[in-house]
């Protein structure tokens, strides 16, 4: 089974943007503290990301373990840590612990659901013939290198998430048939002028006395795309849903 395009992009490009703020966060201390405590802050904080990290890799399971199997294709241990990461990463964006024994039940079953509903997706572009083309994949390692001011910063980024390049053109490419598959099976309504009008009118509205919102027309285009977004990961469900309904899934964990 092969890890997920969408977990390897979160990896690397989250090491460069880590890269980027670090960097800036430290120039911005600079303006205030010594470096004496500029150190201690950082060795403080290193610490306790190393602390957090162990936490979270004791989440993981065995790369070799089957987690699941659907429809006879076994997943295993290193596909489910792939996409435990980024449900860690999600959780921590929102302010939440992702060791907690709550939060931990929570992040186990959103990866599981998630590593299963990505099979039966991957499963029947395969089914229709769905392929990324060299053009297509290129273009999106340019997109990725584009987020490193020079290759040695790709290659090291490439190298600490652990990949090759190789196993990243191929999942590049299991990234563009997935999103070409969803692109053109998973149909959505038009976005109607109500009901972007709806969600700036609740915006609006909750502005305060001394903010001013931004005319209509102005975030006008945000609120279509942030609408159309929306209806097609609530079609995307309903299909996962139903491809459900005719699969043979059996969770081992």
């Amino acid at each position: 089974m092969k890890k997920f395009m969408s977990a390897l992009l979160i990896t690397i490009m989250a090491i460069a943007l880590v890269a980027c703020g670090n960097g800036e966060e430290a120039k911005k201390q600079a303006d205030d503290k010594s470096n004496t405590e500029q150190k201690a802050d950082q060795k403080e904080q290193a610490k306790q990301m190393e602390e957090m990290q162990k936490k979270m890799d004791k989440q993981k399971v065995e790369k070799d373990k089957v987690v699941a199997i659907v429809n006879d294709e076994k997943l295993k241990g290193e596909d489910y840590n792939s996409i435990l990461s980024s449900s860690q990463m999600q959780f921590q964006q929102m302010g939440q612990d992702p060791t907690s024994k709550k939060a931990a039940e929570q992040i186990k079953k959103q990866t599981i659901d998630s590593l299963v509903g990505q099979t039966l997706l991957m499963q029947q572009a395969d089914e229709k013939g769905y392929k990324a083309t060299d053009e297509e994949i290129n273009k999106q390692l340019d997109q990725v290198k584009k987020q490193y001011k020079t290759e040695k910063e790709f290659e090291k980024a490439m190298k600490e998430a652990g990949f090759t390049m190789e196993e990243l053109k191929k999942q590049v490419a299991e990234n563009i048939k997935y999103t070409n598959y969803v692109e053109k099976e998973i149909k959505v309504d038009e976005v109607t002028e109500d009901e972007m009008k709806k969600v700036y009118d609740q915006y609006a509205g909750q502005q305060g006395d001394d903010q001013k919102a931004p005319k209509f027309e102005e975030v006008k285009p945000q609120i279509k795309t942030q609408l159309e977004q929306q209806k097609k990961q609530e079609q995307l469900v309903k299909h996962v849903e139903e491809l459900k309904k005719n699969a043979k899934i059996d969770i081992k964990i």
